[in-house]
C-alpha cells in the first residue's frame, strides 16, 4: 500500500478561508478516489498560511485486473444485434463463447481489463479536482484562465515516492517545497508526509492548526502566568490567529497607563479586531494594562523589536480612541438625541428617532408584564441610539450600546437606564447573553418588535435564504427574552395593539397599492379596499390586520428550530401552535414538554396510534360519503358495552378537560387522557364500525370523531409525526 501528499503553496490564505479549504480539498480528491475505485486507509488535510496539504494512505499502487462476463444475444440473432454486441465489447466473434440455457442458445463474452497505475489516475483526478475547490473570493490574472484564492507558488504531489503529473496553469508539481518564507530560504525535497511534516517543522513550519494553537494558548497562558495575570478566553480569536502564523511564537507588551481609563470594551475591541492581540485580566477578572500578541518567526533579540512595534501601533490607535472618549463627554447623550432625526432606519419606516418613539411607547406598554418602571423604560428607550452620533461609536461601530451606558451613567442617568442602553441589542444571536433586568428586557423586547412588526407592515419579509433585515435572528430574540425571563404575556394581542396604534397607515397604504395595481391589470374588477384591509377572526378575536397571523407563524417557525436545537420535538411544537390561541411562549413550552413526556409512555404512543386509526378511517369514510361526522353519537344507538364504555369515558372527559387546561395544569390533562387508552382499545377489539346497518354505521363513525376531538382539545395530534396528517 503507497501513500498520497498533496501540497499547493500561495501567497497567504485568509484566516476565515483556511479550514473549509482544506475540507473542501479533502472532500473533493478522497470523492475521486472512491469513484475510480480505489480504496483508502485514511485521509488527512493540512493548512496553514501559505499552503494546503493533504495525505492520502492505504492506497493500491495500481487497480486491480478485473474479469467480467457479459451475456449478448442468441447465437440465431439478427447478424446487426451481433455485431453490434462485438463492438461494445471489443472482441471478435470466435472469440465469443456460445452456451445453451433455459432460455435457448446464447453468445457469452469473458472480457479481462488490465488494472491501471494508480499513478496515471491519480494525475487525471488531481488535474481534475483543483480547478473545482470553491473558494468564497478568488483572484484571476489577465495572462491566465485558472484562478485561485492567492497566487500560487508551487505544487507538491507525490506518490509511493515518486512524483506525480500534476499541473496548474504554468504551475508543473514536483517533489520541492519551501518552508518559511522568513526564516530560511533553502528549498525541501520529500518524499513522504512524515519527511515533509518534519523537514517543515525543522524549517519553523507547524503544519498542524490544531498543535498552532495548542503552542499559542500555552505560550500566552504562561506568559500571563509569569506576570501575574491571566488570559482571556477567546477561542475564536484563537483560531484566527493560528491562522494568521506558521511558527507561533507569542510576547507580551504593554498599554500606556494614560489610556486604561478608556472603557475596556473599547481597550478589546480595537486590540482584537484591529491587531490580533489577546487581552489579560488580573485575578479580579480586571482589564490588565498587558497584551498577547503572537510574531510569526523568532528573532535574536526575543522578539523585543517585534513587541515595541506593536505597542507604537496600539499606542496610535487608543490616543484616537481617548481623543473620542474625552470629546463625547462634552456633550449629555440626551443631546445627541436629536441627530438621530437624520439617520434613517428604512426609507417607508421613517428615521431612528421615529422608531425608538414608537419604542418607547411600546416599552411603557410592556413594562407591567416585565416588572419594569414605565417611565424609566421610556428614557432608556429615548437614549438607546443616541450613542450612534458619538465619535467614539462612529469609529469603534463594536461598541454601541456598550458606550451609550457608559455616557448615560456620566450624565447621571439611572442606572436601569443606562443598563437598559447596553442590552437593549442583545440577545444578538443563539450564543449572545439574554437580558434579565426588567428594564432592559423591556426596551430590548419592544425594539424588535417594532422592528419586527415594522417590516411586516412594509411587506419586507425574510424570502428563502434572503435575510437583508436580520428579522429571524430579530424574532429569535423576541422568543429567547420571553422565555428565559418567564414573561407571561400574549404576543399576538401586543402586535395587533402595535400595528392598529403604530403601522396602521404603512399598511394601509400598502393594501391601497395592491388594490390600485389589481384596478391596472383588471379595470373591470371591483375588489374594494375594505376587501383589501378585511376583518379576519385569529385566536378568537376580531383584527383588521392578517399579517399578526402571519407573524405568529413566523415566530412559531423560529420557535422550532430555538427548541429543536434544545432537543425538542418540532413536531410537538407544531402540534400545540395549530390548536391556534396560543400565543403566550411560556405556556406553550409546558404544553410541549407534557405532550412529549405523555408520548415517551406505553399510554401515549398506543393512544396515538389509536388516534391515527381513528383519524384515517374518519378520512376515508367521510371523502367517500361527502359528509362530516363531527356530530356527537346518539347515546340511544349504543348497542355494545365497549361503545357504552368509550362514550362514557369521552363525556366525562369532554368536562374534566377544559378547566384542567385553563388552570394550565398540563402533566393532569394528558394523565386523564391516558385514561382513553382502556375504552379505545375495546372499542377497536370489539366494535365494527362500518357495519351494515346505515344509522349504526354513522352513530360509530361519530364516536371516532369525539375521539378525535377530545384528543385534539390537549394538542393538535394530527401534527405529531405517526400520527394523520
Amino acid at each position: 500500500m503507497a501513500e498520497l501528499l498533496l501540497e499547493i503553496l500561495s501567497e497567504e490564505i485568509p484566516a476565515r478561508m483556511q479550514a473549509r479549504a482544506a475540507e473542501d480539498l479533502k472532500r473533493l480528491v478522497t470523492d475521486g478516489l472512491k469513484s475510480a475505485g480505489l480504496e483508502f486507509e485514511n485521509a488527512a488535510a493540512y493548512v496553514t498560511p501559505r499552503r494546503l496539504a493533504l495525505v492520502v494512505d492505504g492506497l493500491p499502487t495500481e487497480t486491480p485486473d478485473i474479469s467480467e462476463e457479459r451475456r449478448g444475444p442468441k447465437t440465431d440473432a439478427p447478424e446487426k444485434a451481433i455485431n453490434g454486441f462485438l463492438g461494445s465489447v471489443g472482441l471478435s466473434l470466435d472469440q465469443l463463447e456460445k452456451r445453451e440455457t433455459d432460455k435457448g442458445e446464447f453468445y457469452f463474452a469473458a472480457i479481462e481489463k488490465k488494472g491501471e497505475q494508480t499513478k496515471d489516475l491519480l494525475s487525471g483526478l488531481i488535474n481534475e479536482t483543483l480547478p473545482k475547490v470553491p473558494w468564497p473570493k478568488s483572484m484571476r490574472w489577465a495572462d491566465r484562465s485558472e484562478r485561485w484564492v492567492r497566487p500560487m507558488q508551487g505544487i507538491v504531489a507525490v506518490f509511493d515516492g515518486g512524483p506525480v503529473a500534476v499541473s496548474f496553469g504554468a504551475i508543473t508539481a514536483g517533489a520541492t517545497t519551501r518552508a518559511h518564507r522568513f526564516l530560511t530560504d533553502t528549498e525541501l525535497t520529500v518524499a513522504d508526509f512524515a519527511d515533509y511534516k518534519k523537514q517543515l517543522e525543522v524549517g519553523h513550519v507547524i503544519l498542524d492548526a490544531g498543535e498552532r494553537r495548542q503552542i499559542i494558548k500555552a505560550g500566552a497562558e504562561k506568559l500571563a502566568a509569569d506576570a501575574g495575570l491571566q488570559l482571556r478566553d477567546d477561542p475564536a480569536l484563537l483560531d484566527e490567529v493560528a491562522g494568521l502564523v506558521e511558527w507561533p511564537v507569542p510576547l507580551m507588551g504593554s498599554i500606556d497607563a494614560e489610556y486604561m481609563d478608556i472603557p475596556p470594551e473599547v481597550l478589546t475591541t480595537t486590540m482584537r479586531k484591529n491587531q490580533k492581540y489577546f487581552a489579560l485580566e488580573d485575578k479580579s477578572g480586571k482589564l490588565a494594562p498587558k497584551f498577547i500578541t503572537v510574531a510569526n518567526k523568532e528573532t535574536p533579540d526575543n522578539g523585543a523589536a517585534i513587541t515595541a512595534g506593536n505597542e507604537r501601533v496600539l499606542r496610535a490607535r487608543l490616543a484616537d480612541a481617548k481623543f473620542f472618549w474625552d470629546q463625547d463627554r462634552r456633550a449629555t447623550l440626551e443631546s445627541r438625541v436629536d441627530a438621530l432625526q437624520d439617520i434613517t432606519f428604512h426609507a417607508k419606516l421613517g428615521t431612528l428617532a421615529e422608531k425608538m418613539e414608537r419604542v418607547g411607547a411600546l416599552a411603557a406598554e410592556l413594562s407591567g408584564a416585565v416588572g419594569a418602571d414605565a417611565e424609566q423604560a421610556k428614557r432608556a428607550a429615548k437614549l438607546a441610539k443616541a450613542d450612534l452620533s458619538t465619535g467614539m461609536v462612529t469609529e469603534f461601530a463594536d461598541v454601541q450600546g456598550i458606550m451609550g451606558r457608559y455616557y448615560a451613567l456620566a450624565d447621571g442617568e439611572a442606572p436601569e437606564v443606562a443598563e437598559a442602553i447596553a442590552d437593549h441589542y442583545r440577545p444578538q444571536g443563539p450564543s449572545d447573553a439574554c437580558p434579565t433586568a426588567p428594564v432592559s428586557v423591556a426596551v430590548a423586547l419592544a425594539d424588535k418588535i417594532d422592528t419586527l412588526l415594522g417590516f411586516w407592515a412594509i411587506d419586507e419579509k425574510p424570502t428563502g435564504s434572503k435575510d437583508p433585515f436580520a428579522l429571524r435572528r430579530a424574532a429569535l430574540g423576541v422568543i429567547r427574552l420571553v422565555m428565559e425571563n418567564d414573561l407571561r404575556i400574549e404576543l399576538a394581542a401586543i402586535f395587533e395593539l402595535h400595528l392598529k396604534t403604530v403601522f396602521k397607515d404603512k399598511l394601509f397604504h400598502r393594501l391601497g397599492e395592491r388594490h390600485d395595481r389589481v384596478k391596472e391589470i383588471d379595470p373591470d374588477a371591483e375588489p374594494s379596499f375594505e376587501e383589501a384591509v378585511h376583518e379576519s377572526t385569529m385566536f378568537g378575536a376580531k383584527t383588521y390586520y392578517i399579517e399578526v397571523v402571519d407573524l405568529m407563524s413566523f415566530i412559531a417557525d423560529r420557535l422550532k428550530v430555538h427548541l429543536r436545537e434544545k432537543g425538542v420535538r418540532h413536531d410537538l411544537v407544531s402540534a400545540v401552535f395549530a390548536l391556534g390561541g396560543e400565543d403566550d411562549l411560556v405556556r406553550l413550552l409546558a404544553r410541549v414538554e407534557a405532550l412529549g413526556a405523555f408520548l415517551g409512555t406505553e399510554d401515549g404512543a398506543n393512544l396515538l396510534t389509536a388516534y391515527k386509526r381513528a383519524a384515517n378511517i374518519l378520512r376515508i369514510e367521510e371523502k367517500k360519503d361527502g359528509e362530516s361526522y363531527t356530530r356527537a353519537p346518539d347515546a340511544s344507538l349504543l348497542e355494545q358495552d365497549e361503545e357504552k364504555a368509550l362514550y362514557a369515558a369521552l363525556e366525562k372527559l369532554s368536562g374534566e378537560i377544559p378547566p384542567i387546561l385553563g388552570e394550565e395544569r398540563f402533566a393532569d390533562a394528558m394523565k386523564l387522557l391516558a385514561g382513553l387508552r382502556a375504552p379505545v382499545d375495546a372499542y377497536f377489539d370489539g366494535v365494527t364500525v362500518n357495519c351494515d346497518d346505515a344509522e349504526l354505521r354513522v352513530n360509530r363513525l361519530r364516536t371516532l370523531s369525539q375521539i378525535r376531538e377530545a384528543m385534539n382539545n390537549v394538542a393538535d395530534f394530527s401534527q405529531i409525526e405517526g400520527g394523520e396528517r
